[in-house]
């Protein structure tokens, strides 16, 4: 039997990117897939695709009762949903503060706590959370997004402790810089955008940006039955990155 046959999954902002990755990856392995996303035309026709505003509490809710009334159940949440922000920490405004975090990391709290009854029931609950790299490494230019990417770490293990006697395992993914749409808006931007990309596959020791495909891979080891004691950390996707210092070419 495919490894979440009968488990229903909630991947926030399923329909591009990393999300849409993550939901394409949890079909082929037997799970019912509901895609979350503030635009949702795009998300894998497979998956029951609700346009859901994370920063909107009753929006969420709404959507979490839409999934539970179309499969009856929910056993895994992949908090993917989040938005980019550059600039040092003058750069953004207080606006702009509150409105990255009250997606980043008040989105996925909302999702959890809309969820919690469902996974409380659930005989193999899971929450994985996408948090980066910039959690654990300080990268130039990213303090607003980092700061939110950091609560995200910090949020799945307290939460990791909060449930785990009611049987629900928290864990996160921290992706390097990924090949992802945010990612190439930003390259497009850039004056020359050839040489920009040259310089963030370099940051990464292996070379090269980071698939969606290999981050889907580390949310699905975390997210399945079969990963019953791994609960309370994180996986690094990031072309070693965080650990590894290479002597220059």
């Amino acid at each position: 039997m495919p490894e979440f046959d009968g488990l229903v999954a909630v991947v926030t902002g399923g329909a591009s990117g990393i999300g849409a990755a993550v939901a394409r990856k949890l079909i082929d392995s037997g799970a019912s897939v509901a895609v979350l996303d503030l635009n949702p035309a795009d998300a894998d026709p497979a998956a029951f695709a609700v346009a859901t505003n994370v920063a909107d509490d009753e929006s969420v809710r709404a959507a979490i009762e839409a999934v539970v009334g179309r499969f009856g159940r929910i056993d895994i949440v992949v908090n993917n949903a989040g938005i980019g922000a550059q600039g040092d920490v003058a750069a953004n405004s207080d606006d702009e503060w509150h409105r990255v975090w009250d997606v980043n990391v008040i989105g996925m709290a909302r999702v959890v706590r809309a969820a919690l009854p469902y996974l409380r029931v659930s005989p193999a609950a899971s929450i994985v959370n996408l948090s980066s790299v910039v959690a654990t490494a300080g990268v130039p230019q990213r303090v607003l997004y980092s700061a939110t990417k950091g609560a995200v770490l910090a949020m799945t293990r307290a939460m990791a402790a909060d449930h785990l006697r009611e049987g629900i395992r928290v864990n996160a993914v921290n992706p390097g810089t990924a090949d992802t749409p945010w990612i190439n808006g930003l390259l497009a931007q850039a004056d020359d955008p050839a040489t920009e990309r040259a310089a963030l596959e370099a940051r990464q020791p292996h070379g090269r940006l980071v698939t969606p495909e290999e981050v889907a891979g580390a949310v699905l080891y975390l997210a399945s039955p079969a990963s019953g004691s791994t609960t309370g950390t994180s996986i690094a996707v990031d072309g070693g990155m965080q650990e590894l210092r290479l002597r220059p070419q």
